[in-house]
């Protein structure tokens, strides 16, 4: 049922989005002109069968996980929520030893030569990498992008195989980076700060796998962690095989130190001069702002970083990532809506986790309990709780709610409208007699966007925003929310409600 109300949701607003084309541009240059509209998603739970709803996908009753091929069958949903990208979580085998839940963690690597199977379609006659093929062209019909994640570090199974690619301790046990208890950190130079030609290598028959597969780019899980030269060689790789290649880092300027004591750490900086088209940025910090200085001093301060580059450099709306918690647990439904509406109308590519437009909390019932039934040497169904399951054969995220689907359609629906302005047009932020609200308006030529966002989650705060070059003379169009605000030449009043959000456009 729940799934269905989304469904039939997209189907009522399906004439009334349109969906930003870039027809004929690589997603290398999409990114770098904030054009791409990212979806992050988990093969083996995307599609996911649960049929008696408890969380878990129990083979013995005919339920299936995600596939490659069963994922085709959502493309059409996600165009229709105005994706152009899709981000998928690691896709390569995952440990099963020493390991985390009962499906195994996608991050925790084991082979980088082939995919891993848990995603493959038993019914169908091609191969993994053939399904894959057919995913991805699927999504390529459709003018969907695709990025695939490389994981950083590798399960203790491919240690027991390959233990010269890992760094030991003293014992010659593998190390555990951080808290990463089912990952073992790759030795990715020796100790003279060579490359290690051993890992190196597979790294580079991962990127030509990726490529052979039809894929668009990569995000590097963890980018920090490994040196300056090992990018820089990898990126050149990659881009002699496919110029339009894109790298994502994982890495933000909040991330100034190692993961662990034997990590390298290469901060994002250094990451985008070894020729990363972007990094995470920080606005996952987003539940800490609280003031539109916080939000200013963010944007302005990453726009002067990124101009000293001499190939375009940008960010995604990490508002929300697999490793953060949901924001409905953050802040309810109307934190959501901000994260949507800052998402569509700030300087940066729009990114989305599978289930958070379909109102999930990624709250588990099974969560941490006792598995009837696991597939590694791990008994219990372990999750993060409050973030989507990449440890268990899971339900597909979503919930009853369609509440989101129906704020994200008027928020593409504008930023495709007003492209040119959101893509291109200067941020400025406007001046108000509270800092407690989020202003800023976006201009390109003779055309603006205006965003007013009240912070405050709890209490209704009055504001006076003075607007620059806007009068009574101007056309306003309301796109959200217009009721009982005053606007008098160059002067907006409100008394705004906890969280609420007025968004209008200005032409002249």
């Amino acid at each position: 049922m729940r799934i269905n109300k989304i469904l039939i949701s997209l189907i009522i607003l399906f004439s009334i989005i349109n969906p930003a084309c870039s027809e004929g541009k690589n997603l290398r240059e999409m990114f770098q002109n904030n054009e791409a509209v990212i979806y992050s998603l988990n093969i083996r739970t995307f599609n996911a069968n649960d049929k008696n709803g408890n969380g878990i996908i129990d083979f013995s009753l005919g339920e299936n996980s995600g596939s490659f091929i069963n994922a085709i069958d959502r493309l059409d949903e996600l165009k229709n929520l105005g994706i152009n990208t899709i981000h998928l979580l690691p896709v390569t085998p995952v440990g099963k030893i020493k390991a985390l839940g009962t499906a195994g963690s996608l991050y925790a690597i084991s082979d980088f030569t082939t995919l891993n199977k848990q995603l493959e379609d038993s019914q169908s006659d091609l191969h993994i990498k053939e399904q894959a093929k057919l995913f991805i062209q699927a999504c390529h019909d459709r003018g969907i992008k695709v990025i695939i994640d490389l994981p950083s570090c590798g399960a203790y199974d491919l240690f027991i195989n390959r233990p010269d690619l890992f760094v030991t301790n003293e014992d010659g046990t593998p190390y555990v980076p951080s808290d990463w208890f089912d990952v073992r950190l790759f030795k990715v130079a020796d100790d003279t700060s060579l490359l290690n030609s051993d890992i190196f290598v597979l790294h580079k028959v991962f990127i030509s796998m990726i490529i052979k597969l039809g894929a668009d780019g990569i995000r590097a899980d963890v980018a920090t962690i490994k040196p300056f030269i090992f990018w820089k060689e990898l990126i050149k790789f990659a881009r002699e095989k496919n110029p339009d290649f894109l790298f994502l880092a994982e890495a933000s300027e909040s991330w100034t130190k190692p993961a662990s004591d034997k990590a390298y750490f290469t901060d994002y900086k250094k990451l985008l001069e070894a020729g990363f088209d972007g990094y995470y940025g920080d606005f996952f910090e987003l539940k800490h702002w609280t003031t539109m200085d916080d939000l200013k001093n963010s944007i302005e301060s990453r726009a002067k970083v990124l101009k000293k580059y001499n190939e375009k450099k940008s960010v995604i709306g990490s508002f929300e990532t697999h490793d953060e918690k949901s924001p409905l647990l953050v802040g309810g439904e109307n934190y959501s809506k901000i994260i949507i509406w800052l998402n569509a109308t700030l300087p940066l590519n729009p990114y989305y986790v599978d289930g958070f437009l379909q109102a999930d909390d990624y709250v588990y019932p099974y969560s941490n309990k006792k598995a009837s039934v696991s597939y590694t040497d791990d008994g219990y169904y372990y999750v993060h709780q409050g973030q989507i399951d990449i440890f268990n054969f899971s339900r597909k995220p979503g919930s009853d709610s369609d509440i989101l689907v129906k704020e994200q359609i008027p928020a593409m629906n504008l930023r495709n409208e007003f492209k040119d302005v959101i893509t291109k047009g200067k941020f400025i932020p406007l001046k108000t007699n509270n800092n407690r609200i989020f202003a800023y308006q976006r201009k390109y030529n003779n055309r603006a966007v205006v965003i007013i966002i009240n912070r405050n989650l709890a209490n209704s705060e009055d504001v006076t925003v003075n607007l620059k070059n806007i009068n009574n003379k101007s056309k306003i169009n309301f796109i959200k929310d217009k009721d009982n605000k005053i606007f008098t030449n160059s002067t907006f009043k409100a008394k705004l409600k906890p969280a609420e959000i007025i968004v209008f456009t200005v032409t002249k």
